[in-house]
């Protein structure tokens, strides 16, 4: 939690903690059936049987490992970018 939100009242405190759980959650549904849609869309092709074909286990399996692979990288740098921020901005306060 950030410095303001350390300020409120603990019961504000497990409110907000629970609300933004709440939302990582939701947001983490709402990619989850984003990569479905799309792997699905471009890997199945055939309804003729309840089984993926040859073909579309490995599409789907490349398509969801690129998923994952690519989010972790953005996670990762993003969280590069935010930890230089908070250098600079606490070098800013010792100036």
């Amino acid at each position: 939690m950030n410095a303001a939100a350390a300020q409120l009242p603990q019961h504000q405190q497990n409110e907000l903690s629970n609300h933004f759980e709440e939302m990582q959650i939701k947001e983490s549904l709402v990619m989850y059936n984003k990569v479905v849609s799309k792997c699905f869309d471009q890997c199945v092709y055939k309804f003729s049987s309840k089984m993926l074909d040859s073909t579309e286990t490995p599409c789907l399996e490349h398509c969801a490992e690129k998923f994952l692979k690519t989010t972790a990288r953005v996670g990762n740098r993003f969280q590069e970018i935010q930890a230089q921020a908070q250098q600079k901005q606490m070098q800013n306060q010792n100036n």
